[in-house]
């Protein structure tokens, strides 16, 4: 699997969490997450930084063609 793949999949999971707990928890905090994520998601779209592939760049993971 590619940073590419594993960034996304992260960001789904991360997003499906944070409704899930809005859903049953709290009815504020979670979508603090989600939109950080969503505005993460963003600001990697159009400047290529992202932490999360820097990380599983370090961890050995292979580039895909958005993170290379």
């Amino acid at each position: 699997m590619t940073i590419d793949r594993i960034v996304l999949a992260f960001a789904g999971v991360m997003i499906l969490a944070t409704l899930t707990a809005h859903v049953l928890l709290d009815q504020r905090w979670p979508l603090y997450l989600t939109a950080f994520v969503g505005l993460n998601m963003t600001q990697a779209a159009f400047t290529g930084f992202c932490p999360l592939a820097m990380v599983l760049k370090k961890l050995g993971a292979k580039p895909g063609c958005a993170f290379s």
